[in-house]
């Protein structure tokens, strides 16, 4: 199977203002937009798609219907210290404040409206405990 393309799809009862929640903290355009589903782009990267789908909509199997739980986006970023403070400016529910982590991460995590954690990332060398179980030589 050859993938042309892949981003997470997130079920959810508000798909209007789920898709403003990702339009107006990270970026997101819509490319697609109706009562049901919206898809959107990045306006910082076209190939960075994220999809918003009413979670009970007949194209969805009946017994995959729902909301999103249990899940965590990543957005990796050039400067995760400027995100923070425009999330916290907006408001936004900080579950994880900023850190650095010794398996190499600087990031936080806040949450979309339907709870589904967002962690925004930048990769940073890690400690030499952590380098060690890294299996490629691009690390941090």
């Amino acid at each position: 199977m050859k993938t042309t393309s892949y981003y997470p799809v997130l079920m959810t009862g508000d798909v209007a203002g789920t898709a403003a929640f990702y339009k107006e903290h990270f970026s997101f355009e819509a490319l697609f937009d109706s009562d049901w589903y919206v898809h959107l782009r990045s306006t910082e990267d076209k190939k960075v798609n994220l999809g918003i789908v009413q979670g009970d909509h007949e194209t969805i199997p009946e017994a995959g219907r729902g909301r999103a739980s249990g899940l965590l986006i990543n957005f990796e970023v050039r400067d995760p210290d400027a995100v923070y403070e425009r999330a916290k400016a907006a408001g936004l529910r900080i579950l994880l404040s900023l850190r650095d982590e010794p398996f190499g991460q600087r990031h936080f995590i806040t949450a979309d409206p339907n709870g589904v954690l967002i962690d925004v990332i930048k990769p940073i060398p890690p400690s030499a405990e952590f380098a060690a179980q890294y299996l490629t030589e691009d690390v941090g």
